[in-house]
């Protein structure tokens, strides 16, 4: 059995059906001023039941590519976020 790689991030987008982008942070260090910098990355992941607001902490994991852009899916919902 293959690992599967999990990410974890904010609901930034949730407008299509049965879609959703998160938006990723990784922390990796600057190399030449040995600073930690922020790197950010948005993802498409497959949410089946349309259960995601803008502003939830989610992890996803990957699976087969689902479209051209999709290629991982909701795997929970740590945190709901502020709705408005």
């Amino acid at each position: 059995m293959t690992h599967k790689r999990e990410i974890q991030g904010i609901v930034v987008t949730n407008g299509a059906d049965k879609s959703a982008t998160i938006l990723v942070e990784r922390r990796v260090m600057h190399p030449r001023y040995h600073k930690t910098v922020k790197r950010f990355k948005k993802y498409m992941i497959h949410d089946e039941n349309n259960q995601l607001n803008i502003g939830d902490l989610v992890i996803a994991i990957e699976c087969r590519p689902l479209s051209k852009s999709k290629s991982f899916r909701l795997k929970s919902l740590v945190k709901a976020g502020v709705s408005a």
